[in-house]
């Protein structure tokens, strides 16, 4: 009697990833290296990385219109320290530009901003690690979030004692007769505006800060909690340097 063989089934593909199997392709880490599986993402949903990136691009125009907004200033700023006026009596031009003397606290607070773009690079830096990331992918706990809180904290208390110290700065230039009112001197003037339309947009960071202590620990998806995280460190950074640009022309122009 000859034997008599029978075909099993092909195995077909798991659609539906169990114990082994493979990973959801939405909830992939944003930060990971992969090992060349980066076309599973193309399933019709918008993947971790895609969502990153178009948050970023929406974050970097929002700031390139802020820099232009800072850019007038600063051109303002030249073009009224060259007003001039005549003397009834000489018949001279006199320049209507009286500098006033920078607060010495404003070099102290440059230096703790610069330390707080630090610490908000740290925490950025942690939300991505790859090896949390993953943890926390795998539902083993959230080391990543528990690695980047304190250095939001930090940030946090480092970008309000900023704003302390501007406070401060605007009081002792009322104490020297520069109060910000209609008699004030265009040196002056331009100097409450500058450093305070600065402040407000820092104001706007420290709320970041505030929303990412209370609120990351809510969100249940990796890749949220790195945008939060990730767009307010780019902000951070972008107010860092427009306060060294802005700081850098008030110093000079005085």
């Amino acid at each position: 009697m000859s034997p008599t063989f029978t075909h099993s089934p092909a195995e077909t593909e798991r659609k539906e990833p169990g114990i082994g199997g493979k990973p959801p392709v939405s909830r992939r880490p944003t930060g990971g290296g992969g090992g060349g599986g980066d076309d599973d993402w193309k399933n019709g949903r918008r993947g971790p990385r895609e969502l990153l990136h178009r948050n970023r691009m929406a974050v970097f125009l929002v700031l390139a219109a802020d820099m232009v907004f800072f850019a007038v200033l600063v051109i303002i700023f030249y073009a009224d320290q060259a007003g001039t006026h005549m003397d009834p009596r000489t018949h001279e031009q006199i320049g209507d530009w009286h500098p006033v003397s920078l607060p010495p606290i404003l070099f102290l607070d440059t230096a703790v901003l610069l330390l707080s773009s630090l610490t908000m690079e740290i925490a950025r830096r942690g939300i991505f690690r790859e090896l949390d990331v993953l943890e926390e992918w795998l539902g083993m706990g959230k080391p990543a979030l528990k690695r980047a809180l304190p250095w939001i904290g930090a940030t946090l208390a480092l970008g309000a004692a900023f704003l302390a110290g501007q406070v401060t700065a605007w009081r002792q230039l009322t104490a020297q007769g520069f109060a910000f009112n209609r008699f004030s001197t265009p040196a002056s003037y331009f100097f409450y505006v500058i450093t305070g339309i600065h402040a407000s947009h820092l104001l706007f960071g420290v709320l970041a800060l505030m929303f990412c202590l209370t609120c990351l620990p809510l969100l249940k998806r990796v890749e949220f909690r790195q945008i939060a995280v990730d767009s307010t460190a780019w902000y951070w950074h972008a107010m860092g340097l427009a306060w060294l640009l802005l700081f850098a022309v008030l110093a000079a122009g005085q």
